[in-house]
């Protein structure tokens, strides 16, 4: 069997084990609830590292966790005396403005990849917030503010280097290996570890938006304003309604920190002369409180509620699609959403339109394409003290919106306890990722995520 020492000599990466310089910060993923010890961190530089790592889980039949930003909710990026493959160091992006592509290291964050895209007046669909690892994101789908005009992250996926179960190494695209792309793109990391992804850009630089704060008593007005307009409005046009507790911030009367308010932030990424007029929208649906709206590189809007997420917050989240926001769901809403038991939880409902729509439902693993909206119930909160009537506030918030959504949510928002809405989440696609599943992880070796099971 594999030894440690063994492990050492075939990686160039740090091995870490318990005791060592670094163990202790290497363990910490950003969801607090999950403090767990794994037998031996690797911290690859490489492929060749991805494949030493994936071959000593294997051969001592230990659980095997993939990390890339650590923003997993449910914790899949650490495990209990099992083996972790750390893939933060490969942060590395290299663009290529002539072809409007770019070739980014399964560890990159969104910070990564949009300061070096956006340096060459170009983006991709990547999040809300920058310090999310690009391959999670992607391979969950990929949900942002440049959805509706350019599609999910994943739908601008060019290639993927993926290491296998059998610690094989293969380049996954349209021409090669085309079952595993399709798996990929949606499919989460059952499939093998992603050690770079090769994206599709588009000419974003300056964008128009910011948030919008609008009491709650006009949520109603508020959120069904944005429903009615948005998907007649141009796809350039983005962004979500939502609530959130007012954070202490300049822009916000002081008076007013620690309220409840309803919320849209928007993104215009078209022509900026337009910004001003098609962000206006917004302000006709009811009066707004406070407002931080202008002209912003597209880095500065994606990053701008990264210091609302630390590290170390106790999170439990809840997801659900909707093909109709009805008046009946939005009421549903207005119930629980005055409860948010933080500053650092929100609701968000991200519009899926646009060119989310011009994918067929499998055209790729992502099943949803059929859905106006995607909501996540985002539970986060400082002490753990707090955790159970938290906790009890999602999950009686899910299950009264359940009756007016689809069965299946977007797997990058959900819970560890969500197992049971695998089949559900991918829908028609579900028996097509079992074979796939059954071809390149037979043994299920990637089962520490949303599992499909071979």
């Amino acid at each position: 069997m594999g030894t440690i020492d063994n492990l050492r000599e075939r990686t160039r990466g740090q091995v870490l084990t318990g005791g060592d310089e670094g163990y202790d910060e290497a363990r910490r993923v950003r969801n607090g609830m999950h403090d767990k010890h794994p037998r031996v961190i690797v911290r690859c530089e490489n492929a060749g590292d991805v494949m030493a790592a994936i071959d000593f889980a294997r051969t001592n039949e230990l659980d095997l966790a993939i990390r890339g930003g650590g923003h997993s909710v449910p914790g899949f990026g650490t495990v209990e005396d099992g083996v972790v493959i750390d893939l933060s160091v490969m942060r590395g992006v290299r663009v290529d403005p002539a072809t409007r592509t770019a070739r980014a290291g399964g560890g990159a964050t969104w910070g990564d990849l949009n300061d070096a895209t956006h340096a060459f007046g170009l983006a991709v669909t990547g999040g809300v917030v920058s310090t999310t690892g690009i391959g999670g994101l992607t391979l969950g789908g990929g949900i942002g503010y440049l959805a509706r005009g350019l599609g999910l992250s994943c739908d601008n996926l060019i290639s993927a280097d993926v290491v296998t179960a059998d610690g094989q190494f293969v380049v996954a695209s349209e021409k090669d290996h085309e079952d595993l792309f399709w798996a990929l793109r949606g499919g989460g990391g059952n499939f093998g570890v992603v050690t770079a992804l090769e994206y599709r850009l588009a000419p974003v630089t300056t964008v128009y938006g910011g948030p919008m704060f609008f009491e709650l008593s006009d949520a109603t007005a508020v959120v069904s304003g944005f429903r009615d307009m948005i998907g007649d409005a141009p796809e350039q046009l983005g962004g979500f309604p939502g609530f959130q507790i007012a954070p202490p911030l300049p822009f916000i009367p002081e008076d007013r920190h620690g309220d409840h308010f309803a919320l849209i932030v928007g993104c215009w990424a078209g022509d900026p002369d337009r910004g001003e007029e098609e962000i206006s929208r917004f302000r006709e649906f009811a009066p707004v409180v406070a407002e931080h709206v202008g002209a912003m590189p597209y880095p500065a809007l994606n990053s701008a509620f990264d210091a609302l997420y630390p590290m170390g917050l106790q999170h439990y989240w809840k997801a659900s699609f909707v093909r109709e926001l009805t008046d009946e769901a939005i009421q549903t809403h207005l119930r629980h959403a005055p409860k948010l038991p933080s500053v650092h939880s929100t609701v968000h409902i991200y519009p899926i339109d646009g060119a989310v729509h011009r994918v067929t439902p499998d055209g790729t693993a992502f099943a949803y394409r059929d859905a106006n909206f995607a909501t996540v119930i985002a539970g986060m909160w400082p002490d753990a003290a707090d955790n159970e009537a938290n906790i009890d506030w999602v999950k009686s918030y899910y299950d009264d919106i359940a009756p007016h959504s689809e069965p299946g949510g977007y797997i990058n928002f959900m819970a560890d306890d969500d197992q049971g809405r695998i089949r559900d989440n991918y829908k028609q696609n579900y028996d097509r990722l079992v074979e796939v599943k059954r071809k390149y992880d037979p043994g299920n070796l990637f089962h520490l995520n949303q599992n499909i099971v071979p």
